[in-house]
Formats: structure tokens, C-alpha cells, sequence
């Protein structure tokens, strides 16, 4: 009975529009009150979920992608992408897609890819002639790409709820984030030439090379990220500090469009974005320990097992359960709740913890783009200015990619596995 009320009162503040964070802090403190338990619990817990020397590496990557964006790096990676993919038909939609890949490795959300490249190619499409509604989803959908190819804020929150190695799940992300992209271009392609969309011109050598040495040093960045993790050079957390330097450096000094009096502004916005996830990971951690109490996890698995035992079974229905959840609920905060949830179904039948944490972000993060709450397509939407309605349509084909993707993913352990079993 207890456990019910803590969920339908989260479920009414939601839909009351509260924030997730103030729902998860909110129902959690009724729960509380009403159970007669010491409210001196909530700082306790909260400090709990965020004592993790991990969860510091969060800033350094939003403060560095932040840094890169505002330095020239977004312009420099639609240049390269454009000059390989914009001469066949539906290019620049194609550019769209290829741009949020390498995006992906200096952002690792998919937020900041949806704003920034949606910023500068939807209206850049909606000019050459593509449909918005077409502009946009592309734009939204190949955002999903950014958490999963390395780094990736919600690998970095899996592996601090489940002392995972974050180095082997950003490798383990690197195969689904290359198939996620180039599956998405698929229906871009068929899309863009059943609608006769334009092509660009088609670049000389010299100007594709050109183009990819304007994108080389933004590139690099992800690769000196995953060397130095893998390599033991640095952790995760001292990693995303380089990650910094390297981004000053190259804009201010190398790409020379970083201003300086920009930076604080720039820091401004860094510490903003970290304290709302913070706060939001500090109750789901409150949230969690009520559910764990509450012997949540156990009734689950004993629901999920009770349908069948067949891993193939249990696996579709962890995948339901979680699209489902994504639909609604902001990533992080469904993987704080989710994941410690149903990482012992998962292993229970024999999934690997690292193979189960990669599918896991992957199927949460479909949810940025699947209304009610898909905040990428609610802010391309916005960019584009159509319906939400129209936005969605255009949607399907491509969500249904990201499906089939997130299937073989989850059913075919090598496409995560195999990369990290190198390092190892």
C-alpha cells in the first residue's frame, strides 16, 4: 500500500508538470511522513547517491563540450560531414545524422546535440527545400546517437549505481552508437529520395580534406578520452579535466573563435546544467533506497520471472518496461530508479552487467525523442516550428530503427562486448 501511494503521488506530480527531480523529492518525503520515518533520512540518502568520485567527472564533460561548441566545433563537424554526404540526394539530412555522431563523442548528451546542430541545420534544410517536419526528426532522432558513442553522461551514472568499469562501457557504446547512425541514415536516404529532396554539389579531394582537418582536432578529442581511460593514464574524472584543457586550448589558440570573456558565462551554464542533475541524482538515490525497503526490486524480478524464464522472454519484457518508462521520465532519473532495479533480472539470466548497462541507456535514451516528455523532439520541434503532432509523424520510421538497433543490441552480447574484451 505504501509502495502504491509513493507511486501515484510521483505519477501525479508529473503530470501536474513538476520536474522530475522535485517529484522524485517530493513523493519520497510523503512517503516519509506518512511511514513516521525520520526525515533526517533525505540528506543522508541524497549525500549517499552523490559521495562518488565518478559523478565529478559530469562537469569537466559538460563544462568541455560546452567550451568546443561555443568554439567553433559545431560548424566544423556539419563542414565535414556535409562535404563527404552532401552530394548524394537528401545530403544535407545525411550531414544532419553524420554530424550528431561526431558531435556525440564531445557532448555525450543528446540535448546539446538536438540545440546546437538542430540550431544551424533545420533551418539550413527548411531553406534547400526539405520538409520540417522531415528536419526535424531527423535532427531529434540522430540525438540519440550522443549518450551512447564515448563520452556519455548516462554511462557514467550505470556505472557509478553498479561499480562498472566506465572506461568498458564507453567502449561497449561505440558499436550500437556507429550502428544507431548508420541505420538512421537509411530511412533519411529513402525518405529524402521518395520526396525528391536536393542534393549538394559534390566536393573536390582538396576540399574534404580541407574540411576534415577543421573537424581533426574536435575529433580527436574522444580518441585521447578512451586512450587515456584504457590505458590507465587517467580516470574517468581526471579525463573529463583534460577534456577541459584540451577544449580551451583548441578554441582558444587553435580554431581562435573560443572568446575569453565568454568562459564565465560559459562556466555559468556548466554549474547550472551540473546542479540540476545533481539534485535530481541525489533524490532518485532517496527514491531508490524507499523502493529497496520496500522490497521493490524483488517483486519486480519475482513479476518478470513469474511470465517466464526464457532469457529471450525476459529480455523483450525489460525492454518494454523500459520504452515505456523512457516515455515519460527524464534518463538519468529512469536510470537511478531502473537500473539497480533490474540489473539482478538481467543477470539473473545471464547478461552480462556491462551488456545490460549499455542496452539500458540505449533503450532509456529513445525516450528524448517519444512524446509525452521526448525533450529532443519538444526543442527541435521548437527549432523547426512545427506540431508536435507533425514532428512525431515524421518520427516513426526512424524510431523504428532505433528499435530494431536497440533489439540486436540487446540480443547479440558481441556487438557490446567484443571492443571492451580487447582491453581487458
Amino acid at each position: 500500500m505504501m509502495a502504491l501511494m509513493l507511486f501515484i503521488s510521483f505519477l501525479v506530480l508529473i503530470f501536474l508538470g513538476f520536474p522530475i527531480a522535485f517529484s522524485l523529492g517530493l513523493s519520497s518525503v510523503l512517503y516519509l511522513v506518512v511511514a513516521d520515518i525520520s526525515l533526517s533520512i533525505i540528506p543522508q540518502k541524497m549525500f549517499e547517491g552523490l559521495n562518488s568520485f565518478v559523478l565529478l567527472c559530469i562537469p569537466g564533460f559538460i563544462l568541455a563540450g560546452n567550451l568546443m561548441n561555443v568554439g567553433g566545433i559545431t560548424n566544423r563537424l556539419i563542414d565535414f560531414a556535409n562535404s563527404i554526404l552532401g552530394r548524394v540526394r537528401g545530403g544535407l539530412g545525411l550531414a544532419n545524422v553524420g554530424a550528431s555522431m561526431g558531435f556525440g563523442g564531445i557532448s555525450g548528451t543528446a540535448l546539446a546535440d538536438t540545440a546546437s546542430i538542430g540550431g544551424i541545420l533545420i533551418p539550413a534544410m527548411k531553406k534547400e527545400g526539405y520538409g520540417a517536419g522531415f528536419s526535424v526528426a531527423v535532427t531529434a532522432s540522430s540525438s540519440t546517437v550522443g549518450p551512447i558513442i564515448p563520452p556519455s553522461l548516462p554511462m557514467i551514472i550505470v556505472g557509478t549505481l553498479a561499480s562498472l568499469s566506465i572506461g568498458d562501457l564507453f567502449v561497449g557504446g561505440i558499436i550500437p552508437g556507429i550502428m544507431i547512425g548508420l541505420g538512421l541514415m537509411i530511412p533519411t536516404y529513402i525518405i529524402s529520395v521518395k520526396r525528391n529532396y536536393p542534393k549538394g554539389e559534390a566536393k573536390s579531394f582538396k576540399e574534404i580534406v580541407k574540411s576534415f582537418f577543421g573537424a581533426f582536432w574536435a575529433l580527436l578529442m574522444t580518441l585521447i578520452i578512451l586512450y587515456g581511460i584504457l590505458g590507465g593514464i587517467f580516470t574517468p574524472t581526471e579525463a573529463s579535466i583534460v577534456a577541459v584543457i584540451y577544449a580551451l586550448i583548441i578554441g582558444i589558440f587553435v580554431y581562435r573563435e573560443l572568446p575569453v570573456i565568454e568562459i564565465p558565462k560559459i562556466m555559468l551554464n556548466t554549474m547550472t546544467t551540473t546542479a540540476s542533475i545533481m539534485l535530481l541524482v541525489g533524490f532518485a538515490n532517496l527514491f531508490g533506497w524507499i523502493l529497496i525497503s520496500e522490497q521493490i526490486p524483488q517483486m519486480v524480478a519475482d513479476v518478470i520471472l513469474g511470465i517466464s524464464t526464457n532469457k529471450y522472454i525476459v529480455i523483450l519484457l525489460i525492454l518494454a518496461l523500459v520504452l515505456f518508462v523512457g516515455t515519460f521520465m527524464e534518463t538519468i532519473a529512469g536510470l537511478v530508479i531502473l537500473f539497480p532495479v533490474l540489473l539482478p533480472v538481467a543477470t539473473s539470466i545471464g547478461m552480462d552487467p556491462i551488456h545490460f548497462g549499455v542496452t539500458m541507456v540505449l533503450a532509456m535514451i529513445i525516450g528524448v525523442v517519444t512524446p509525452p516528455v521526448g525533450v529532443c523532439l519538444f526543442v527541435a520541434s521548437q527549432i523547426g516550428k512545427v506540431s508536435m503532432g507533425t514532428a512525431t509523424r515524421e518520427l516513426l520510421p526512424f524510431l523504428l530503427v532505433s528499435v530494431i538497433v536497440l533489439l540486436l543490441v540487446a540480443f547479440i552480447p558481441a556487438l557490446t562486448l567484443y571492443l571492451p574484451s580487447l582491453f581487458n
